[in-house]
């Protein structure tokens, strides 16, 4: 087995990806870009930092709350975890032996502390969204917890904890995503052998409705390769879902299809278990007008991948493309391009000024317990906007950890992406190749170095009324900046935080405001006039992280309520 350090696998990245080109050519049907090693050899060099060697679980699941608290939980069918639950509390099912032991924490952030969480049915593989008032609705699972609808409420004391509630989900819902409309209504779709969707609140608690696309891209069982589906909230408030190699526009209110977009080129499957990551590419407001949609999917494993590590012992090569699309272009195309190296299992996070990082994963097998293998331990740094697409991606500097199968990343307000998790076994295992780890870092990018700190903006204050933005409305926000850089311009970007399991973050999202102008106050004091988001198609209701960005380097945040 390869050995574990990062520059042994940096060093190995330019022979594999060598031959990589010569066993699995391009298509010639699409456009793709490739990268040399003078490409591969710039990394910029970022910051970890060991925030926790130990939460007491496995951050399978994570969730950033608007009070800066993370909720985090894993499974409850893997044996007893490494945090006690207090006042000596203990979970019965039956045939079982008493579980005193937590399944899901708090993580302050401020702090850098955990409490324990009680989670009385299984979440495994479960999925989840905010509400527009800041609640967690956290959504299936596994065994008795597959219907089941969990919320967990923010709070500034330990009074907090998960209610689960009365109503059941109509189906089951084990690796289903969610997404949050504009009605403030969550789509729940999918799942393993559930071709469904339905709605959180339930009007009719039976009512399901089935979607055909969910079965045509199943490849069968186990190897389904559409679990987890990548959804996208589009502009024009119809939902784009992608599932294995193809996508569609969907209007869940009719149980429409509206268009088939043209299938993703190459052989890999984009979805678990050949588990690629997505996001929608930032949003550009202006005005009225609806702006620029472009999705990305990055990674994945080809048809037969799963079977192959998982009764063979056969890792093959992930795929090291990753495909973009303008989805509100009149005859939309993928344009292909290539990654600095193979990636599966991977995190894609859009950071305050809308770069991308992609974090997390392996280079062979796919998702599944023991099915990965040689661990990524690179992030790259994906520039959307640069016109040379040799130069958009950039390798980042290496963590130590190795994330493999249910390894979580999530975007933080002070603008660090928090990370945790990876066990790739069926029960915590601390001793295999590939331990189950239950320890929290943090990357800090580069835009969080002391060199550039004199170009951080640092908000004072936004002029609202208690932290409410109202669609269309015009706001200032206040900055404090110690030196203005008069060749770049001032963003204002909102960030929804995301519920990320799987490799993919679920409600994430990024727009910028129009600005209307810049105005400066002081020496180092300025004002920022922007227009809040055109519509809820735009901007779902709920709680938004408020960044602004000068000269790619963002502010922290704060949190307004989009209403």
């Amino acid at each position: 087995m390869a050995s574990k350090n990062p520059s042994f696998f940096f060093l190995l990245l330019s022979v594999t990806l060598g031959l990589w080109s010569l066993i699995f050519p391009a298509s010639s049907s699409s456009s793709y870009y490739y990268y040399s090693s003078k490409d591969m050899a710039s990394v910029d060099e970022g910051d970890w930092v060991l925030l926790q060697s130990s939460i007491g679980i496995s951050a399978m699941h994570m969730q950033l709350l608007k009070n800066n608290m993370v909720v985090i939980f894993d499974r409850m069918d893997m044996g007893p975890s490494n945090l006690s639950l207090p006042n000596n509390t203990c979970i019965q099912k039956p045939n079982q032996p008493p579980d005193c032991t937590a399944h899901s924490i708090v993580y302050d952030v401020a702090s850098n502390t955990v409490r324990p969480l009680l989670v009385q049915t299984d979440t495994w593989c479960s999925s989840g969204s905010l509400i527009p008032n800041g609640t967690l609705v956290q959504t299936g699972g596994y065994h008795e917890g597959d219907r089941v609808v969990r919320t967990f409420t923010p709070c500034d004391d330990s009074s907090c904890d998960w209610n689960q509630l009365g109503v059941a989900l109509g189906e089951r819902r084990w690796y289903a995503s969610n997404q949050l409309l504009p009605d403030g209504r969550v789509i729940i779709v999918g799942g393993r052998r559930a071709y469904t969707y339905e709605f959180f609140p339930k009007t009719d608690p039976a009512a399901t409705f089935y979607m055909s696309f969910l079965k045509e891209t199943c490849d069968g069982y186990g190897d389904e390769n559409n679990l987890y589906p990548f959804l996208h909230l589009l502009p024009d408030g119809n939902l784009y879902v992608f599932a294995n190699k193809r996508s569609i526009l969907f209007d869940y209110n009719r149980n429409r299809v509206l268009k088939e977009f043209p299938v993703i080129p190459g052989e890999f499957k984009r979805n678990y278990p050949s588990t690629g990551s997505s996001v929608l590419l930032p949003l550009r407001l202006n005005g009225d007008v609806l702006p620029e949609a472009e999705v990305m999917i990055c990674g994945g494993a080809p048809y037969g991948a799963f079977n192959n590590s998982n009764y063979k012992r056969v890792f093959v090569p992930a795929s090291n493309t990753c495909g973009r699309m303008k989805l509100t272009d009149p005859d939309p195309k993928w344009v292909m391009e290539v990654m600095p190296m193979p990636r599966v299992m991977s995190d894609m996070v859009l950071l305050p000024n809308g770069e991308v990082i992609i974090i997390n994963g392996a280079m062979n097998g796919t998702a599944g317990w023991e099915d990965g293998t040689n661990p990524v331990f690179n992030p790259v740094l994906y520039k959307y906007y640069l016109p040379d697409p040799a130069r958009r991606f950039v390798v980042l500097s290496p963590s130590k950890i190795p994330r493999m199968y249910h390894s979580t990343a999530i975007l933080l307000p002070d603008g660090r992406v928090l990370v945790g998790g990876s066990n790739p076994h069926e029960k915590y295992n601390f001793t295999s190749y590939y331990p189950t780890d239950l320890s929290l870092e943090a990357y800090s990018p580069y835009y969080l170095k002391p060199r550039v700190s004199t170009m951080r903006p640092s908000i004072l204050s936004v002029e609202t009324s208690d932290g409410t933005v109202l669609y269309k409305q015009v706001f200032a926000v206040t900055f404090q900046l110690n030196q203005y850089n008069p060749g770049s311009q001032i963003f204002v970007s909102f960030v929804t935080p995301s519920f990320t399991t799987h490799s993919y973050g679920m409600n994430q999202r990024l727009m910028f405001l129009e600005v209307i102008e810049v105005h400066q106050l002081s020496t180092y004091d300025y004002k920022v006039t922007a227009r809040g988001p055109p519509t809820a198609m735009v901007a779902p209701p709920g709680y938004y992280m408020l960044f602004v960005v000068h000269a790619g380097i963002p502010s922290q945040a704060v949190w307004v309520k989009v209403v």
